[in-house]
């Protein structure tokens, strides 16, 4: 066996360990909200559900995160042609601190998603943006280790940085999450996570919130009468492809 097949052997192998057996799956509804509709639903949630204890005193947090892909683009591909199935690659930091970084996995099967992550230091979020991926390989973690051979073999690297103001709720019936995602932002072609004063641009128009509802097996009912609302409709919100937008190249990204 060739050295090349040895080594796509090694990296199906990996991948193979970690979907689906190490992940636990949730499922993940999102909406478009105006002001108006948020003002409403925050109001109506704030009776029932907690604040996200990692919040801080005006119960939000900043989130931001710098979006892998590979050479042919399969995860932006995957989402615009409606793959049911499919994974993301990210780095995401909080609150512009270097004290939580994570490499993250995100999976997606149908209406339900999982995350898979390990911590990294900024020494090795360093390394891999100077294209330098070996030391994933050396940590002998098999997430970071599956990075290590999508970026050989598929040449996953950096695209793209989604930046945004996430204010929380969560009740425990259910693990139930109901967040908002404001100011959603792209960093166009800088790529430091890091770099407080990189422009950032919004990227939705008449500044629209996302919210998203994740849950384990049920929703519970007191929950869900809370949700309902005229003109409330789900739709896909993926905030990678919604900035990747921004750098289209192709006529196909704009679908």
């Amino acid at each position: 066996m060739s050295k090349l097949n040895v080594s796509q052997l090694q990296a199906s192998t990996w991948r193979a360990t970690q979907f689906p057996s190490a992940a636990k799956f949730r499922h993940e509804l999102k909406y478009y909200v105006s002001h108006q509709h948020y003002h409403l639903l925050r109001q109506r949630l704030s009776f029932l559900l907690q604040r996200d204890e990692h919040a801080g005193t005006a119960g939000e947090y900043h989130i931001r995160s710098l979006y892998f892909d590979d050479i042919n683009n399969k995860a932006l591909h995957e989402k615009l042609s409606g793959v049911a199935n499919r994974t993301k690659y990210r780095i995401r930091i909080y609150n512009h601190s270097d004290k939580i970084i994570h490499f993250e996995k995100k999976i997606k099967q149908q209406d339900a998603i999982s995350k898979i992550k390990e911590p990294i230091s900024k020494e090795l979020y360093a390394s891999i943006m100077a294209n330098n991926y070996q030391p994933l390989f050396e940590q002998n973690k098999p997430l970071l280790t599956e990075i290590y051979y999508e970026a050989k073999q598929r040449l996953l690297r950096p695209k793209v940085i989604v930046d945004y103001i996430r204010e929380a709720f969560i009740n425990y019936y259910g693990n139930v999450r109901i967040t908002f995602d404001k100011q959603l932002r792209t960093g166009l072609n800088n790529l430091d996570l890091f770099d407080q004063s990189a422009p950032v641009f919004p990227v939705l128009d008449d500044g629209n919130i996302i919210m998203e509802i994740k849950y384990d097996e049920y929703l519970p009912e007191a929950i869900r009468c809370l949700l309902q609302m005229e003109g409330l409709v789900r739709q896909s919100a993926s905030k990678y492809v919604i900035c990747r937008k921004w750098l289209k190249q192709n006529s196909w990204e704009d679908q």
